[in-house]
């Protein structure tokens, strides 16, 4: 068992989850091995960041509530604009799905919670998206490269 070979790809896909699998084929790691590391790395990861993306986007909001009783409503800038445009075009799959994987693990679900929180299921959705992502970059890694 090449256990430093599971554990450095568990922990680059805990951070970076595009390049995780790339890792797992100098460390000689089986296809199913490195798919399995990045799946648990990954969602372990998101997991923990979902969970205190929502709880820092409570503390935000109670903050703001706070400072903002006299001032006058924002302006719509152009970075809100992008924001909502984005959440518009892409949806709540796609941010669930993508966020994740082409930004990071833990801004990506800083985001998602950020973003879609309230809503129920957004987490599997998240969870569905690493092991459709680690399977796709699995492969391209492993048969491709």
């Amino acid at each position: 068992m090449n256990w430093g070979g599971f554990f450095s790809v568990f922990i680059l896909s805990t951070f970076k989850f595009m390049f995780a699998p790339f890792a797992g084929i100098p460390f000689d790691l089986s296809f199913l091995e490195t798919y399995f590391c990045c799946v648990i790395g990954g969602t372990l990861s998101s997991g923990f960041f979902f969970l205190f993306g929502k709880y820092l986007s409570v503390k935000l909001n109670q903050i703001k509530k706070k400072r903002s009783r006299n001032k006058k409503k924002r302006v719509h800038t152009r970075i809100n604009k992008l924001i909502v445009r984005t959440k518009l075009n892409i949806g709540v799959v796609g941010i669930c799905f993508w966020a994740p994987f082409f930004l990071s693990v833990p801004l990506g679900s800083i985001i998602v919670a950020k973003f879609y929180s309230k809503k129920r299921g957004v987490f599997l959705l998240v969870f569905f998206g690493m092991n459709i992502n680690a399977l796709v970059m699995t492969t391209f890694a492993y048969y491709l490269f």
